[in-house]
């Protein structure tokens, strides 16, 4: 950083370079499992219970620590932990691809969570230390917010390639270069950064009480996502809420807590949490229906499917580069709000996608609704780590990103429980004569169900069913992209509310030198 300015130079850029290639091999993970879960089914042979905790192992940790170790991060150091959280990252990477048994797997899927937990919000907090021109910033976390997204999109990528070439193993390796490149350049080029301000005992009490009311939340929404209601989720979602306001009140009386509180009564930091919640909520929610809709409605293979999806991701690189070069001249309130609107008009678009639509139709509205999304949700990433004392960013990050995972938990949850309301109810008297009993219920339960039915029925009546359910599933699609619509509008109403007191970003003032 050049002492006259203030400014990041050429060390801090390419230390973001290695901030970044953690960020994008820990959002590619979920990506690259969906692929290898057939054939870790036929190798390791799991019961279906063990089969969902492989998958759902790595998130729960995830989000259950994200808190904790953003605030632990600010106490020992933020470079210490997020070097800590890569060599657990690879050693757990490591062991997950040469594991022999399901029970492995899952152990190796609990640290993979608990290490991402230490690297997320050490990178978000790190680029505050590093960046501290608010353009500079901007920049930044713009390319942090578009990994975000890259990692995301190309995870099923890399997953489909390297299981046509390897054995099921080799997507989880994908981890172990990157993050000891992170070991061997991150004393080199990142900072070390720890508060001074908090000397006492680490708020344990808090942690766990952190870990018990997220573990369960998460658990029940996404259990309800995929099974409906029933009583065990529904009482995790309660014990959960119940375990949150005890956490909550820890927080109040604690010595030294493990988030300040008094955060939330930043405009800015509770705007952009706020607003970054409803953002996930929409985007998440709906994005399941887009990627089921390339593959049961158009037919594609999950490999094409995601080949196809990467090409959204091209607008949203544009929109977080168009974002970032506005922000110095207008201000968040407007960007935000545009932002928003623009995510509605994708939105609007997917009202109009049927069963026949052209596939440029699925596309453009997919890549609308996400550039304006992910466009503004860089921003909110940088109000968070602006907002909040410098101390303190590793644990604003982390509550940032806490409340991310539960937006999209409850937006896959919630928009993936109407989209299912509406088919079973448009399927409901309305199948093929020749299509009852057990086929029947199994064409009612979902789409995937009833093209597997439709499999398996001789000429016409197939066809017939696949049409008919294929109807049913974009009428969902259409109230799920409703919902979406109007809790886009009502972000970018928020959005202009609660940040209208912001300007436009301006480059930090020259320090005063004698």
């Amino acid at each position: 950083m050049t002492a006259t300015t203030g400014r990041a130079g050429r060390r801090e850029w390419i230390g973001l370079a290695v901030l970044l290639l953690p960020t994008l091999v820990l959002t590619m993970d979920m990506g690259v499992l969906f692929f290898a879960v057939p054939y870790i089914s036929t190798t390791l042979a799991p019961s279906g219970t063990q089969q969902l905790w492989i998958m759902d192992m790595y998130s729960f940790l995830l989000a259950g620590l994200l808190i904790t170790m953003g605030a632990l991060g600010d106490r020992i150091g933020r470079r210490r932990l997020l070097m800590i959280g890569a060599a657990g990252f690879a050693g757990a990477s490591l062991l997950a691809a040469w594991s022999h048994d399901a029970g492995q797997l899952i152990a190796a899927r609990a640290v993979l969570g608990a290490a991402g937990a230490t690297v997320m919000p050490s990178t978000l907090a790190l680029i505050r230390t590093m960046f501290h021109d608010p353009r500079q910033r901007q920049i930044a976390l713009g390319a942090w917010g578009g990994i975000l997204t890259a990692g995301a999109t190309l995870g099923p990528v890399a997953g489909g390639l390297l299981l046509e070439h390897f054995w099921w193993g080799s997507a989880f390796l994908l981890a172990v270069p990157v993050m000891a490149l992170v070991l061997l350049t991150a004393p080199v080029l990142l900072p070390e950064y720890r508060s001074t301000r908090r000397t006492g005992r680490f708020d344990l009490l808090g942690a766990a009480l952190s870990l018990a009311a997220i573990l369960p939340l998460v658990y029940g929404v996404k259990t309800i996502a995929v099974e409906g209601w029933s009583l065990l989720p529904g009482l995790a979602v309660a014990a959960g809420l119940l375990l949150a306001g005890a956490f909550v009140q820890r927080q109040r009386t604690a010595a030294n807590p493990l988030l300040d509180l008094g955060l939330f009564r930043i405009r800015t930091f509770s705007g952009a949490i706020s607003v970054n919640s409803i953002a996930m909520f929409a985007m998440m929610g709906f994005a399941l229906f887009t990627s089921q809709y390339l593959q049961l409605v158009k037919g594609m293979s999950p490999l094409t499917a995601s080949l196809w999806s990467l090409v959204p991701s091209l607008g949203v690189g544009a929109a977080v580069g168009v974002s970032s070069a506005l922000a110095g001249r207008v201000r968040p309130a407007v960007l935000m709000g545009g932002g928003f609107l623009v995510g509605s008009a994708g939105f609007a678009m997917m009202t109009q996608v049927g069963p026949h639509s052209p596939l440029a139709l699925v596309l453009t509205a997919a890549g609308v609704l996400a550039a304006g999304t992910v466009g503004t949700m860089t921003m909110t990433a940088e109000m968070v780590v602006s907002a909040a004392p410098v101390e303190q960013a590793g644990a604003a990050s982390a509550t940032s990103e806490t409340a991310v995972e539960l937006g999209s938990s409850l937006g896959i949850a919630l928009l993936g429980a109407a989209g299912a309301a509406v088919y079973h109810h448009r399927l409901d008297g309305a199948l093929p004569a020749g299509v009852d009993g057990e086929a029947a219920r199994t064409a009612q339960d979902t789409l995937g169900g009833a093209a597997t039915v439709a499999a398996h029925l001789p000429g016409r009546l197939g066809a017939d069913l696949l049409e008919t359910a294929r109807t049913a599933f974009t009428d969902g699609l259409h109230v799920a992209a409703v919902v979406g619509l109007v809790f886009a509008l009502g972000a970018a109403a928020l959005a202009y509310r609660l940040m209208r007191h912001l300007p436009a970003a301006a480059p930090a003032p020259e320090p005063v030198t004698a």
